[in-house]
């Protein structure tokens, strides 16, 4: 299950990890989100020593929705060394994320 990310511990699990990073802004009540969910799994249990896999509950988290500029859900981030590589908004398909990681790694 993909880590839920806050703005208490953002910074030192994401941006100071030397991992990829794939950062899920979503709602609760957004059913495109929940479509994406299970993708997200699948990516995390792939790549499960490579790559950091978790959640921003857009909702709630609201500095880090600023910090970032999302302004729809979901939105994916890849984040590599603190900086934004790459950022993906709606449904994705799996090989779309899967060639984003695979240029990031």
């Amino acid at each position: 299950m993909a880590k839920r990310w806050t703005e208490a511990d953002f910074d030192t699990e994401v941006l100071n990890s030397d991992k990829l990073a794939i950062v899920d802004f979503y709602s609760d009540s957004c059913l495109p989100c929940k479509a994406v969910s299970p993708l997200l799994a699948e990516l995390e249990e792939t790549y499960a020593d490579q790559v950091l896999v978790g959640k921003v509950n857009a909702v709630y988290e609201r500095g880090l929705v600023f910090r970032w500029e999302v302004s729809s859900a979901p939105t994916i981030l890849f984040l590599k060394n603190g900086k934004e590589v790459a950022r993906f908004s709606g449904v994705q398909k799996k090989e779309d994320l899967v060639r984003e990681i695979e240029k990031h790694l």
